[in-house]
């Protein structure tokens, strides 16, 4: 998975089973390593997270499945409180 990092930002982030999640912020870099650590998250979608003191989100690279017009990550069940993405529990 080739891009260039100003390609990343205002991108939309959506899990694999259609559930937005919000548009890339910034990208944090491990300058040591030289790799994508991970996506800053912005425009979160309210409604799958408990906004009061919100400190910000940040989606680790490695869950990260594909890049193109979208970014798709990994659907981590119960990671997102709030909303169920129309999945029956």
């Amino acid at each position: 998975m080739e891009t260039q990092i100003t390609e990343l930002f205002q991108l939309q982030i959506y899990t694999d089973k259609g559930m937005f999640i919000g548009e890339v912020e910034d990208v944090v870099i491990d300058v040591d390593s030289k790799k994508i650590e991970s996506l800053v998250v912005s425009k979160v979608n309210d409604q799958l997270f408990e906004l009061k003191n919100f400190k910000g989100l940040k989606i680790p690279y490695r869950i990260i499945s594909a890049i193109d017009d979208i970014v798709l990550i990994r659907h981590l069940p119960g990671a997102f409180a709030g909303g169920n993405g129309g999945e029956e529990e």
